[in-house]
């Protein structure tokens, strides 16, 4: 049955346990994947048990396994079949998007009509065949009142840039990326679908993302799916004007800042310098020596659909995170990840350290600083 729903990858497992050693669920918690690699690859998977559900598919794992197991595959594969034949067992939270996403198209709840409202009074166009960049924005900062800052930071540099760009507003669902590392493929191939369609009506062949998670599905879900794009993040088009000459800071960013590497833009696409670059180029802006980066990027906890489920106090990667920029003396963390910023705000929040250290997207900091 676990192969059969695609985890097909245990097969490779020889039991070494560096996956276990590289799980970042270590530092709060045991967590031992080589042995649930084991009981899949014997049928002895225990489906009811909590700790398929963990997984934040980081890709720490994968990126350090010596024979390639995919094992964020076989998380997904028994997911899968939790949700075929023992619905109940995910988070009533997680089950709450599921139901938001089948009827709303987004993960919020929110009417589809509400998508764009970022937008109003930002004059920006529809996207029309005559155009050259459909912005997608994510459904955070299409939905989160407290996260259009980054849909909006984005079209103005999009503006300020000379961009010929439009979005699609109610026309766009969710990516479906979560949704589909939950194991929920029936309704990931219904969102990708509607965007598909959505996208080949109207001429898209380009698309600039904001989420690292929108990016990635883009470019290697959607082509499987009839949907073939040219698919760009937003810190690799800063990096390209800047190495063409095309961006002037006119301001000042006077603070020290980490960047915090998401796990979607690095681990699994290799996008670990453009983001430095747009740093580093923005004046006054000191970049510092990161704790846990590249590679070794600890996950913030929000991949592979936990963005939708509860993490217990004390248990929260976006914790140490937070607690790592603090101990630096960073005065800014920055990143280029929604669901990395909707966990580090909440840790600050939580922390009380609200006066203490910022939480801000790239393109944030580069509308203030042009």
């Amino acid at each position: 049955m676990i192969r059969d729903a695609g985890g097909e990858a245990y097969k490779l497992c020889f039991q070494c346990g560096l996956c276990t050693v590289s799980c970042p669920w270590n530092n709060v918690r045991s967590f031992i994947p080589h042995k649930m690699i084991c009981q899949a690859k014997f049928g002895l998977a225990d489906i009811e048990d909590e700790e398929w559900w963990l997984c934040s598919t980081c890709n720490m794992c994968v990126s350090r396994c010596p024979r390639g197991v995919s094992i964020t595959d076989i998380m997904q594969a028994v997911r899968a079949i939790v949700l075929e034949y023992q619905y109940s067992m995910a988070q009533s939270s997680l089950r709450n998007a599921m139901g938001s996403l089948s009827g709303n198209g987004n993960p919020w709840g929110e009417k589809q009509e509400k998508r764009s409202e970022w937008a109003q009074d930002r004059d920006i166009r529809v996207f029309n065949q005559d155009m050259d960049l459909l912005y997608f924005p994510c459904c955070v900062p299409a939905y989160d009142p407290k996260l259009r800052s980054i849909a909006r930071a984005t079209s103005e540099i999009l503006q300020n840039t000379g961009a010929n760009f439009g979005i699609l507003g109610a026309k766009e669902n969710c990516c479906g990326e979560s949704i589909r590392k939950v194991g929920n493929n029936d309704l990931f191939e219904t969102l990708a679908k509607g965007n598909i369609n959505a996208f080949n009506e109207s001429g898209v062949k380009e698309i600039i993302v904001s989420s690292p998670h929108c990016y990635t599905t883009f470019k290697d879900e959607y082509p499987g799916l009839g949907g073939n794009y040219k698919v760009i993040h937003f810190t690799q088009y800063l990096a390209t004007l800047i190495d063409e000459g095309k961006l002037n800071f006119s301001k000042e960013f006077k603070k020290r800042v980490v960047y915090h590497d998401p796990c979607y833009l690095g681990r699994h696409n290799g996008i670990y310098d453009e983001p430095r670059k747009v740093l580093r180029n923005i004046p006054g802006l000191k970049l510092m020596d990161e704790v846990d980066s590249r590679e070794n990027s600890l996950c913030c906890g929000g991949g592979g659909g936990r963005i939708w489920m509860e993490t217990k106090k004390g248990e929260r990667f976006s914790d140490i995170l937070v607690d790592q920029a603090i101990s630096l003396g960073a005065e800014v963390l920055a990143t280029a990840c929604p669901y990395c910023l909707l966990n580090f705000r909440d840790s600050v929040l939580n922390a009380d350290k609200e006066d203490v250290l910022e939480v801000r997207d790239i393109s944030e900091i580069v509308q203030e600083a042009l």
